[in-house]
């Protein structure tokens, strides 16, 4: 079963403005402005500390932001996120945009198919035979149908990220924003992750990747994004971005990790 079958039919457009976020007197986002397209893949590359990741967790409404305005569909987020309005939005933008981790954030006490089907049951609401159904359909579609029953320490690392993004689509997003999802795996288990990201990719759902994969985003991205400092200094097609970068901060960020 296609996992656009298990998702929303279609991608869901996704819009920053002027995003500003600083943290400790430590400017993080300096006036980002991005909008993809609904069904898009954009890998966002860049080195550590540049704002990838809060990037990411702004646009899901995980972190709050000093300035800008961020559209998810048909949700609009301003700064304050802590305040009635704004919350009850974020809780709507998790809804169709879900979010994958790096350390895979799985309950430990669940097992894999427990863990699919938490969100369904406690906060869609879905009886608990079609959640379960369900998860038994998205663990197969991540190629864990046997694992269903296992606990996340009975799994390698690639199986848990595997899980994680099962777990993701149970709630049946229309985007899903990976933040470094592959970063601690070795390399035969990133493939596997990406192998599912690139069928995803295929169905039609809107990626936002976090990724120093550059073979995945060289691959599977239809824009690369480079941030640096807080802003964006590159944005592209990946042949344009990859092959020719147009800034000297690009080319010596690709430079060491290309090496």
């Amino acid at each position: 079963m296609s996992a656009a079958n298990e998702t929303a039919t279609a991608g869901v457009a996704l819009s920053v403005t002027g995003l500003r976020k600083s943290f400790g007197g430590r400017t993080i986002l300096d006036g980002v402005d991005l909008a993809v397209a609904p069904g898009q893949t954009v890998a966002v590359i860049g080195p550590s500390g540049g704002g990838k990741s809060t990037l990411l967790r702004c646009l899901n409404g995980l972190t709050d932001f000093d300035g800008g305005r961020v559209v998810v569909g048909p949700h609009a987020l301003g700064p304050g996120l802590g305040k009635g309005p704004h919350r009850a939005t974020a809780r709507q933008i998790r809804r169709i945009l879900g979010m994958i981790f790096q350390d895979f954030q799985l309950f430990p006490h669940l097992t894999a198919i427990e863990n699919v089907i938490e969100a369904p049951l406690r906060v869609l609401g879905r009886p608990r035979d079609e959640a379960r159904a369900t998860a038994a359909r998205l663990l197969d579609r991540v190629g864990l149908a046997d694992r269903g029953d296992a606990l996340p320490r009975q799994l390698s690392g690639g199986q848990k990220q595997r899980v994680a993004i099962a777990r993701a689509l149970a709630m049946s997003p229309r985007g899903l924003l990976c933040d470094e999802i592959t970063s601690a795996l070795d390399p035969e288990l990133k493939g596997e992750v990406l192998a599912v990201l690139e069928t995803l990719r295929r169905d039609g759902i809107t990626l936002m990747v976090v990724t120093h994969e550059i073979g995945f985003a060289r691959r599977a991205a239809d824009r690369v994004v480079v941030l640096d400092r807080g802003t964006i200094i590159e944005d592209g097609p990946p042949a344009d971005v990859l092959e020719r970068p147009k800034t000297a901060r690009t080319r010596q960020f690709l430079s060491q990790i290309l090496l």
